[in-house]
């Protein structure tokens, strides 16, 4: 059941078949023992207990681990608390600068998971500088509690339901299946699902750069990353540090739109990835880029009608079909096994490399778990931060302008507004300004062919901040930093390092 807005973490997605980005192990770092002391000078009024808190250093298998306490409504400081779970690989250099906090993506990506693969995507000078922190946004994997919904049959059959939306009765009972998954989420889950919104979230970074011992906030976010970051900006713009926001979100775009915007980033990708199957050797799509789109399209349509075999007891259904082309869109590199996975599904209606690639894009493993909530966290996180229209008159208009535009795929975003429709807790939006003025320079990175953040993204972040510098990848897939080109890096590492901004209008 694809979301309208799908925008998943940039470092955890795994596509085991082909690259596993954290099966590497972690670089080896000195461990520092040293206790920074927390900076209180800035804790709000009610805070400054929690601000002021000692965090305990463990040795685990990301690093070092540790908890931190933050308010479960920042409304009422002295009330009940939720545990967030950090990660941290500290700098293993003598000239130490500071923290830098990090963020996968998602909503819903576990920072602490994906710690290895965030550090290895870092240069090794920041590494050598910096200790890297990531860490679970509250509701998030680690974090407690941690938001629960399905048991893992239930999840399997919920990602895979192909919703009709072509008839009221359809429409009325894929509301019905989210109405149904919202009420398990806060059963299973507890009054804290109310309070997973980006900006507590973005207040929670605060308290933890206090925590650390910092001045100032450093932190590199990716995809949804950029949306907290900068929220955090906004909100505390004069503890602001060396903010990069990688794979950037505007914010402010409203929802119906961010879902029109999407489906034309993941149609743009698609057809770069056709012209690159064709051209290559024993591509299954014929004909010309149209007509090979129009094959996937075709493929997507028959899974719906009669969801393909697997060689398991799962079939794929057009959900999973389209997750599974999707999720190799992240990145061009991950082109080859999209192209495996599509030549026995439209040669021989063989689904089951589709539906390899659509478990690692839902974290779903081998032995019919979950290893990670990221789904539900997103669902959640999404429903509070913003709705798209759920009237099925607006729902139907904005999916003829989706189709117009994303024929191939536009069907997995539309009638978005379904999801957060019924959603049990009340939708908390976001901020009236993100000028963050007052911030020092903010570096913000689009790439050109962003499917789940199109370039206009990252432009229209870096105009809403009043400091923000637009730095331009030119090519393919989600993010760019650690990802694309050494211009990119020696760019990013110089305003990390030195707090060097590059140069207005740089592409690379």
């Amino acid at each position: 059941m694809p979301s309208s807005r799908l925008r998943r973490p940039a470092v955890v997605v795994v596509l085991a078949v082909l690259v596993v980005l954290g099966a590497c192990a972690a670089p080896k770092h000195q461990s520092s023992n040293a206790l920074p002391t927390p900076d209180v000078s800035s804790a709000p009024d009610g805070l400054a207990e929690l601000y002021g808190q000692q965090l305990e250093w463990t040795t685990c298998d990301e690093g070092e681990c540790a908890t931190a306490q933050v308010p479960a409504d920042y409304a009422d400081p002295s009330g009940p608390t939720i545990q967030l779970a950090l990660a941290r690989i500290p700098a293993d250099g003598d000239d130490r600068i500071g923290s830098l906090l990090v963020n996968p993506g998602g909503p819903g990506g576990s920072g602490v998971d994906s710690l290895t693969g965030i550090a290895a995507r870092i240069s090794a000078d920041v590494l050598a500088h910096y200790d890297i922190v990531s860490f679970d946004p509250r509701g998030v994997q680690h974090s407690v509690p941690a938001v629960a919904c399905l048991d893992d049959a239930d999840m399997d059959a919920f990602v895979a339901y192909d919703a009709d939306y072509s008839t009221p009765e359809g429409l009325a009972a894929a509301g019905e299946q989210w109405r149904a998954f919202g009420a398990a989420c806060l059963e299973q889950t507890g009054p804290e699902l109310a309070t997973i919104d980006t900006i507590s979230a973005a207040r929670d970074l605060d308290l933890l750069r206090a925590a650390l011992g910092d001045d100032t906030l450093h932190y590199l976010g990716y995809s949804y990353g950029t949306q907290l970051g900068a929220t955090y900006a906004a909100l505390f713009p004069q503890t602001a540090g060396r903010l990069v926001l990688d794979g950037a979100v505007d914010p402010t775009v409203d929802p119906d739109d961010a879902a029109y915007e999407q489906a034309v980033g993941f149609e743009n990708a698609l057809r770069a990835y056709v012209t690159d199957c064709q051209g290559g050797p024993a591509c299954p799509l014929t004909g010309s880029v149209d007509h090979g789109l129009q094959q996937i399209h075709d493929l997507l349509d028959r899974a719906y009608a009669d969801p393909l075999p697997t060689g398991t007891d799962r079939r794929l259904t057009r959900a999973l079909a389209f997750y599974g082309v999707a999720v190799a869109l992240y990145d061009d590199q991950y082109w080859p096994t999209l192209t495996a996975a599509l030549t026995p599904a439209i040669q021989g209606g063989d689904g089951s490399i589709l539906l390899m690639l659509s478990d690692a894009y839902t974290d779903r493993q081998t032995d019919g778990t979950y290893a990670s909530n990221s789904l539900p966290a997103f669902w959640s996180i999404s429903c509070l931060d913003g709705r798209p229209s759920s009237d099925p008159a607006t729902m139907a208009s904005e999916a003829e302008r989706i189709l117009a535009d994303a024929p191939t795929l536009g069907e997995s975003f539309a009638f978005g507004g379904v999801v957060c429709a019924q959603w049990p807790a009340p939708e908390i939006g976001g901020l009236d300004d993100y000028s963050a003025a007052g911030a020092p320079p903010i570096l913000v990175i689009g790439t050109t062919n962003d499917p789940a953040t199109p370039y206009k993204n990252a432009q229209a972040l870096a105009d809403l901040l009043d400091s923000g510098t637009l730095l331009t990848f030119e090519g393919e897939g989600h993010t760019a930093y650690g990802r694309s080109n050494d211009c990119i890096t020696d760019n990013v590492d110089a305003f990390l390092l030195e707090g060097t901004v590059p140069a207005e209008g740089t592409v690379c």
